[in-house]
């Protein structure tokens, strides 16, 4: 507004132009003299710039798919106090904003032909500790050289991708070389662990139910055949879609989509805040449980 009075007060004086526009004359010589005088700049304007700097950090550092709630947990946890209207109040001044979920398209193709396993889950998507339950889903990204597909393997406990590989088919191999190094991550044999999954011909194959027996897994799939019955599943793959691939593409070609998913894999376990798991990343929540657990162990060893 200020400039809009510079570039007319010549030819219409000062006072007429702010008789017209909503701002007192006094309120213009007052930012010409801040101009003037950087030191008269208020408190909160020294403030502002300061906390942008750190904002677009914090956006930047976390893929640029931040909004603004994410921004000011993360400004928190850092010990940076700022109140979440004024994180939105820069974000909006800055153009920054974070990114907004899309349609989730089912990939796997629901078989009646092969015997299904029980629904032990019944969409009580929850867990007490780390390996008590897995959900598995897939999803694909189209390309310039065709479609490749992505399948995930996630500890419900603390929503960790324990799993994941990527195939330019869409194949019993694809879901099991995700299974298989979900097995290789974690150590399973320590209690009941179930494995839940849709109804998808992938994950009711012969070799894929065999190799859960083997690792003396149990097996979990959906009874009513609809999205819900593996909505966490779904909704971590909502979020890969939504964090990389509709925010970083278009792709060119598998090893693209690859390498993209290993960085954000490894950004979602470390660093990504949830708010299901009270704003901590899944890495940092699975630790605090075994701090946990070590705790009362010593304590009942003490006593």
């Amino acid at each position: 507004m200020t400039a809009f009075i510079d570039d007319h007060r010549a030819e219409y004086g000062v006072e007429p132009i702010c008789e017209v526009l909503p701002i007192a004359p006094s309120t213009y010589y007052a930012a010409k003299a801040r101009e003037a005088d950087p030191s008269l700049r208020s408190a909160r304007a020294h403030r502002d710039d300061a906390l942008r700097a750190e904002v677009r950090r914090v956006w930047e550092e976390n893929r640029r798919v931040y909004g603004v709630r994410k921004v000011w947990r993360q400004l928190n946890r850092e010990g940076i106090e700022v109140a979440r209207c004024t994180v939105a109040r820069l974000m909006r001044e800055m153009g920054l904003q974070g990114a907004v979920r899309g349609r989730r398209v089912r990939t796997t193709v629901p078989t009646d032909q092969a015997e299904r396993p029980l629904d032990l889950v019944q969409r009580d998507f929850s867990a007490d500790r780390p390996n008590q339950l897995w959900v598995s889903d897939l999803t694909y990204v189209a390309t310039w050289r065709g479609f490749v597909y992505v399948a995930f393997v996630i500890d419900v406990f603390s929503r960790r991708v324990v799993g994941w590989r990527v195939s330019n088919s869409l194949r019993t191999d694809l879901a099991l070389d995700a299974l298989e190094q979900a097995l290789w991550d974690r150590a399973v044999g320590d209690g009941r662990l179930v494995h839940h999954s849709d109804r998808g011909g992938q994950y009711l194959s012969i070799r894929y139910t065999e190799r859960l027996a083997e690792a003396g897994i149990e097996p979990s799939v959906g009874s009513r055949g609809d999205s819900y019955d593996n909505a966490l599943a779904e909704s971590v793959i909502g979020l890969y879609k939504t964090e990389v691939i509709r925010h970083d593409g278009p792709w060119r070609g598998l090893e693209d989509v690859e390498l993209a998913t290993l960085e954000w894999v490894w950004w979602f376990n470390e660093r990504r805040l949830l708010e299901p798991l009270g704003y901590l990343p899944p890495a940092e929540y699975e630790a605090d449980y075994y701090r946990r657990q070590g705790a009362q162990a010593t304590e009942a060893a003490l006593t």
